[in-house]
């Protein structure tokens, strides 16, 4: 079996994340490694297809400011350190790929919901982080 050094485990800030964390702790506990804790804030225009002819940065910032909040909760309660959390705004998919490689992880962990059918052909961030990235991906299946 593979010795993981560098964990990222990326979450979404829903009440399912400690679902995905408890296995994830569990994991790192089990290989000795760093985990690092990660969220992924969408840019606000992308909601709206960048079609709004007004200021959206301080509805960002606000959305930033509570992420952070809310993964240094989770940091606290999982015992993973202020450096060891990343909030970062991009797509998903690209924020974590860029993050496994600046960080040299060996492993990333998601959670996933099971799509399936045409949620499943429209993609998730799963599936999105699967491909395209230099390492390991465990998904953590979300009930």
């Amino acid at each position: 079996m593979p010795t993981y050094k560098k964990m990222l485990v990326a979450i979404d800030l829903t009440e399912e994340a400690p679902q995905v964390l408890d296995k994830a702790k569990a994991i790192c506990e089990a290989h000795g490694a760093t985990l690092i804790l990660a969220h992924v804030v969408e840019p606000v225009g992308y909601a709206y297809g960048g079609d709004i002819p007004m200021d959206l940065s301080e509805l960002q910032d606000q959305l930033d400011k509570a992420a952070r909040e809310q993964l240094g909760k989770y940091g606290e309660q999982y015992g993973i350190s202020n450096e060891d959390q990343i909030v970062t705004v991009g797509r998903p998919e690209s924020e974590i790929h860029r993050l496994v490689a600046e960080h040299d992880i060996d492993l990333t962990i998601v959670g996933s919901h099971g799509r399936k059918g045409i949620q499943l052909l429209l993609g998730s961030t799963a599936n999105g982080v699967l491909h395209g990235t230099e390492c390991d991906v465990m998904a953590i299946r979300i009930h």
